[in-house]
């Protein structure tokens, strides 16, 4: 009977793995990007053409993308369903947008329907309030992020299917506070949706959680955790500096090349569990790959423009949320995985299927994002 429940419980975290497999989601989620300059009154909206193409039927052709001929026939629809999901509102009534400017922008996950708006609102009011209703219907984890420029100051926001406005007049926009427990909420969030980056933890964290591997591994728990802390620390430190020199402007790199080869470091990371050919100290493996997953992070906040100081203390909250998200994981998986390592099956059939599992989805991502560069 025992070893059927183990066997019950591998079949279920294969099927877990399957199952999760076809509904991943990359590093750079589905964003909006909305530039508000109060002090011109002018507003740019920027939509992700792939977000577009969900929410509006013109793509003709069924292969989930817009031509030219597609964007350009599907111009009025497209504003119109903007102007109607984005509203600035005074006190006294809605502002009215006009359309000033309309064309495509380049964003790090590729190009966006862009649109310039002016803004006038009753009695030459100043909008106080800004209401985002895009694409929730579609993506419940899709974000409005926000660039505000008011009274020659910066500030960010975010703005998301519970909490849909932004207020924008001087004594209730988004202080440093507000600011950097918006984006520490958003670093937890975009770690919990990022699939690729939760198999790279499991397959770090598997090497600790083995009974033994030919005495390379480290037996006693506290040596494990020990083990752990430093895979950890590692991964942490290198994604961490990446994560700011990216958000910073420092250093970018494509972003449709960093989620190639983040698929592509999974791959590795578990073929190197089996056979270790790049060495057993796996916090060198994690510090090396941890470079390019912080490019993945990175991407959130890069495409923002804003104030320096505002830009720094939405990359800490940000780098701490990410980091919340993943000492959460490990709390939870470590202490599950290391008691079910005590059992035979873990070592003979759990691990390898497992890593053969992610190691076949991370393949898979890898041909499917190398074939959109």
């Amino acid at each position: 009977m025992r070893v059927m429940k183990q066997w019950g419980s591998l079949v279920v975290s294969m099927v877990l793995l399957a199952l999760i497999s076809g509904t991943a989601w990359a590093h750079k989620a589905s964003d909006s990007f909305i530039y508000l300059n109060q002090d011109r009154a002018e507003i740019r909206i920027d939509v992700a053409l792939r977000d577009v193409a969900v929410a509006l039927p013109l793509d003709r052709n069924g292969d989930r993308q817009l031509s030219g001929a597609e964007l350009r026939a599907g111009r009025d629809q497209i504003t119109r369903w903007v102007e109607q999901g984005v509203t600035l509102s005074s006190a006294q009534a809605d502002c009215r947008l006009t359309g000033q400017q309309w064309g495509l922008s380049s964003h790090s996950d590729g190009p966006y329907a862009a649109g310039l708006y002016t803004i006038s609102c009753p009695d030459g009011a100043t909008p106080d309030t800004l209401t985002y209703n895009l694409l929730f219907s579609q993506d419940p984890l899709h974000r409005g992020l926000i660039s505000l420029e008011s009274d020659g100051a910066s500030t960010l926001g975010v703005v998301g299917p519970d909490s849909r406005q932004l207020a924008l007049s001087a004594g209730e926009a988004p202080g440093s506070l507000q600011l950097f427990g918006t984006f520490l909420y958003e670093g937890v969030i975009h770690l919990l949706i990022g699939l690729d980056h939760i198999l790279f933890l499991l397959v770090l964290m598997l090497p600790a959680t083995l009974r033994k591997n030919d005495g390379s591994t480290p037996v006693g728990l506290n040596q494990r955790l020990w083990e752990l802390t430093g895979i950890v620390t590692a991964f942490t430190a290198a994604h961490s500096v990446t994560l700011a020199l990216a958000a910073l402007g420092i250093v970018r790199l494509p972003i449709a090349w960093v989620e190639t080869i983040i698929a592509l470091s999974i791959a590795v990371a578990a073929m190197n569990v089996m056979w270790p050919i790049l060495g057993r100290k796996t916090w060198k493996l994690a510090f090396g790959f941890g470079l390019i997953h912080g490019f993945g992070f990175a991407s959130v906040l890069g495409d923002l423009t804003s104030g320096v100081s505002q830009t720094v203390l939405a990359l800490a909250g940000f780098n701490i949320g990410v980091e919340l998200g993943q000492l959460g994981l490990l709390v939870i998986a470590f202490p599950l995985l290391y008691m079910w390592g005590k059992t035979h099956l873990y070592g003979r059939a759990v691990v390898p299927l497992t890593l053969v599992a992610v190691g076949a989805i991370s393949l898979y991502w890898v041909a499917e994002r190398a074939m959109a560069i």
